[in-house]
């Protein structure tokens, strides 16, 4: 009995290497590429565990969960780590990063997510990005939900560590990530004592064994399911168009924030249009109504509607609408919101249907 998925022959170290260029196109870099064997947690931490240790001064930035998992990551290295933290209803602003080394000269570790799919938040990297440059700081960035959804531009932007993962808006699996490498991020990893090696976080034992050894010769098996559907994603994007598939989930974002308007009931979870990311529109419910039931009452009539409560404390009061990859279609976004308003609707509340089918329609076609 044979099976496609199972009976593949082995991944080369060619075509390996070949999906790694795939990624740099795709960020268009020629920073060293790492594609790391797991979820983009791992070379997240990994590129942390690496670059920080006990003379690190890190300025990390909490725009959402993630932030604050990254401040706990450094300090755990011994780092010293001044966070600011904004609330998730906003972004951070390249004059509060500015500000932050004014007061503390001898930041040289920046920490920052580019768009938190949680809070549905995105940050404006590229001006942050020279506020950084002109301080000499090695700047870290997890681009795992922007990158397909909005340019990641390690390169012009000075991005020294950047991290994305393919299980967002680039439509992949979630067992497979990547991240770019700068030359000054080698030579701290490598001067850093506390760097893990011999370990499955140690990008240095990749950078020895495979890219300073020519990409000849894998270094252990790698996830070879995971890696082809890399793969796929990348083609597929190549074969659109990044500009096309950016375009698709900038204006999913703006006809559900339309919509949700529309629809009454709902409002944007994030204030300003601006700061919001086209990954993943978040919704505040009003408050007397539970987000996480209202979810539930909407998946009801249809189980693979992209809609999911807020985690921990906020799914009491946030809904996000996870229109990525696949889902960043008009169908998509109708669905979801007359799910929504349906829900609405059984708890009593006015919501108007038609005006926000409406809504949708005009945002989406304006936008394209």
């Amino acid at each position: 009995m044979t099976h496609p998925f199972l009976d593949l022959p082995p991944l080369s170290a060619e075509r390996f290497a070949a999906i790694e260029d795939g990624v740099a196109r795709l960020l268009d870099t020629r920073q060293d590429v790492l594609i790391t064997q797991g979820e983009a947690l791992l070379p997240l931490e990994g590129a942390i565990r690496a670059a920080a240790g006990p003379g690190t001064v890190a300025l990390n930035v909490i725009t959402g969960p993630y932030g604050q998992t990254f401040g706990d990551w450094l300090r755990s290295c011994g780092a010293t780590v001044h966070d600011i933290a904004v609330p998730f209803h906003t972004a951070v602003t390249a004059e509060q990063i500015r500000e932050a080394f004014a007061e503390h000269p001898e930041i040289d570790f920046v920490s920052l997510v580019h768009a938190e799919a949680a809070t549905g938040n995105t940050n404006p990297v590229a001006e942050i990005g020279e506020v950084v440059r002109e301080h000499g700081a090695l700047f870290y960035l997890d681009a795992v939900a922007s990158v397909g959804a909005e340019p990641v531009l390690p390169d012009a932007w000075g991005v020294d560590l950047c991290v994305i993962g393919a299980q967002k808006a680039m439509g992949g699996p979630a067992g497979v990530s990547a991240i770019s490498v700068s030359e000054r991020a080698w030579t701290r990893m490598a001067a850093n004592p506390h760097a893990p090696r011999r370990s499955y976080l140690s990008l240095l034992d990749w950078k020895e064994r495979w890219t300073d050894a020519g990409r000849a010769v894998l270094p252990h098996a790698p996830a070879q399911l995971e890696m082809l559907a890399l793969q796929a994603c990348l083609e597929r994007i190549e074969s659109a168009g990044l500009d096309t598939v950016m375009a698709r989930h900038r204006s999913a974002a703006l006809a559900t924030r339309a919509g949700a308007v529309a629809l009454g009931g709902l409002e944007p979870y994030v204030y300003e249009e601006k700061d919001a990311a086209p990954v993943a529109t978040t919704l505040r419910v009003p408050a007397d109504v539970a987000a996480s039931e209202l979810v539930a009452r909407a998946l009801a009539s249809d189980p693979t509607l992209p809609l999911v409560a807020g985690g921990g404390a906020l799914a009491k009061e946030m809904i996000r609408v996870n229109h990525y990859g696949p889902d960043a279609t008009p169908g998509a976004v109708q669905s979801s919101l007359a799910a929504l308003g349906g829900a609405l609707a059984e708890q009593g509340l006015a919501v108007d249907l038609e005006t926000a089918r409406r809504a949708v329609d005009e945002a989406w076609t304006r936008t394209r």
